[in-house]
């Protein structure tokens, strides 16, 4: 691409700023219509691992895809600085995951190995991302942003930090659905059933989105790189706070409403399932 641009560039690159305000969009309604849900299962609730990365995860957003939105819309020619986004784009992500961490390692009976072995995966995953995304080779040939442009792009190394998080989330995925048939395989408790069902599909979704990152940043025209940045901020964050809510909620139906994450987390612990059989029942009454 020239640096001047042509008049299919700049529609591309308008479609693109009006996907990333579309995510804004999302991510607002989303806060509106759950709000009520948060004041219930999270305001009065002790501040634990959970929640502390659910705050994070569920408000920060809000500054990363605010300064991106403004970035977008952005019609001065001086660059503007994108190190406070990156960053918060950064940390909302990696909060976002330690929620589906912390879910995993709950399905796991928290073994220890699996959450020593995920915090290690989690912290050379994250240096090997910004490592790649800060370096200036490029890693992948192609179309690039003109240097010394201010265009809405990306370059194409952004696609290899995309698939640091599918191989990630496809770890997740994997351990999930493994726990589930070799563990759990009958059991019918309301709680795995709604740890299970909900975090597979939020894994599934998050993957399609990370996907589709790393598409449109490796394979598309670069003018389409930046088509679905902050959806992949947004989308973490409102899966994320529906399944701590769902959880909750799946969980005061069991036990009595004061009941934290934390606690129920410590009693799935106690779960241990028959190598042969196992009764949902008899599994609801030890939680």
């Amino acid at each position: 691409m020239s640096s001047l641009l042509s008049v299919s560039d700049i529609t591309k690159l308008q479609m693109v700023k009006y996907a990333n305000l579309g995510s804004l969009a999302i991510l607002v309604f989303d806060y509106c219509i759950t709000f009520s849900e948060e004041v219930r299962w999270t305001w009065f609730k002790p501040w634990d691992v959970p929640r502390i990365m659910f705050t994070i995860s569920r408000y920060l957003p809000f500054a990363g895809v605010g300064m991106t939105a403004y970035d977008a819309l952005r019609v001065s020619n001086q660059c503007a600085s994108t190190v406070e986004g990156y960053i918060i784009h950064v940390i909302c992500i990696v909060a976002a995951e330690s929620l589906l961490v912390v879910r995993t390692w709950a399905f796991w009976q928290k073994s220890k190995r699996l959450l020593i072995g995920l915090l290690v995966y989690i912290v050379l995953s994250v240096a090997g991302a910004i490592t790649v995304d800060l370096i200036p080779t490029m890693l992948i040939p192609g179309e690039e942003p003109p240097p010394g442009t201010c265009y809405f792009e990306s370059t194409r190394s952004a696609a290899v930090v995309y698939m640091f998080l599918v191989v990630f989330e496809s770890v997740m995925l994997i351990l999930t659905v493994y726990k589930r048939f070799h563990n759990y395989k009958d059991c019918q408790s309301e709680i795995i059933v709604t740890l299970y069902r909900d975090g597979i599909f939020y894994m599934l979704c998050i993957l399609a989105v990370t996907l589709a990152n790393v598409i449109c940043e490796g394979a598309l025209p670069s003018a389409y790189s930046n088509m679905f940045d902050t959806l992949q901020p947004v989308s973490h964050s409102v899966l994320a706070s529906r399944i701590l809510f769902r959880l909750r909620q799946s969980n005061e139906r069991v036990h009595e409403p004061s009941m934290s994450v934390t606690t129920l987390d410590t009693q799935i612990k106690y779960l241990q399932p028959s190598s042969t059989s196992m009764s949902g029942m008899g599994i609801t009454n030890e939680v």
